[in-house]
């Protein structure tokens, strides 16, 4: 045998391995890119990109995968649908996180603090309400608590077995109007948080309301506001503590959602 034969087979698997790797990473990447938590303006993007591949390289050798010893058109359709289906599949999974700011948009509402706005990195870099930025924050950590990463991780193995890397077609329709479905739900459940807390507030300024009737020479505004403000703090500190049924059960919606996508 040649001294240079077991470069060659070395070179190979090598190269074999690589090919895996660009292969998982394309429906892995596009996952992480629309993601919650990770695939936001909050992690760098060089960060991204290096969880990215750091993952595509465990995930490689657990799937399938096709040779990549040309680029002719059924390549480029097996790419855009390893990109399509990993995007889809985030997006739903984000589409959750969207109940939170909800809930603290119609929170502050109530609290006279719709105004008080900053840049989120969470969301993309826009401007969002104090108030929705801490409940987003909150199911971001509730998030992690329930492993909510490592099931993403499996989530998105298991797809290979249901989808295989240039296997058939994906219905289109289905995947593309599976987040608008989730979002109804999503929708639903942060109403539902944001319910007890908009209550209370209702009552506290009609309180207030009523106070300034009865007594025109109290401010309503000087006293109401700071009132309803240190109440609604109150009231989101005892908040928290009922926040994890709902955030548990929205995540496993989400990820229902996610998976039904390739069914």
């Amino acid at each position: 045998m040649d001294a240079t034969t077991p470069v060659l087979i070395g070179g190979l698997l090598l190269m074999g391995f690589v090919s895996e790797v660009i292969w998982a990473s394309l429906r892995l990447g596009a996952m992480l890119m629309v993601a919650p938590i990770v695939g936001t303006r909050a992690l760098p993007g060089r960060i991204r990109l290096i969880v990215a591949l750091s993952l595509s390289c465990v995930v490689a050798p657990l799937i399938e995968s096709p040779p990549l010893t040309q680029f002719d058109g059924r390549t480029i359709v097996a790419i855009i649908t390893e990109m399509a289906i990993g995007m889809s599949m985030g997006f739903t999974l984000r589409v959750a996180f969207e109940a939170a700011a909800l809930a603290g948009e119609l929170v502050a509402q109530g609290m006279a603090l719709s105004f008080a706005q900053l840049a989120d990195p969470l969301r993309g870099g826009a401007t969002s309400g104090v108030v929705g930025m801490w409940f987003y924050i909150g199911f971001a950590l509730l998030f992690l608590a329930f492993d909510g990463h490592l099931a993403m991780l499996r989530m998105i193995i298991d797809s290979y077995n249901l989808v295989p890397i240039g296997g058939s077609v994906p219905d289109p329709v289905k995947m593309v109007s599976g987040a608008p479905r989730f979002l109804a739900i999503a929708l639903i459940t942060g109403v539902q948080i944001a319910l007890p807390l908009m209550m209370a507030m209702v009552v506290v300024n009609l309180a207030f309301g009523v106070l300034g009737r009865a007594a025109p020479a109290l401010n309503p505004i000087a006293v109401g506001l700071p009132a309803a403000l240190t109440v609604g703090m109150l009231l989101m500190a005892v908040l928290v503590t009922e926040l994890t049924e709902p955030a548990r059960l929205l995540f496993d919606q989400a990820f229902n959602a996610a998976a039904s996508l390739l069914e």
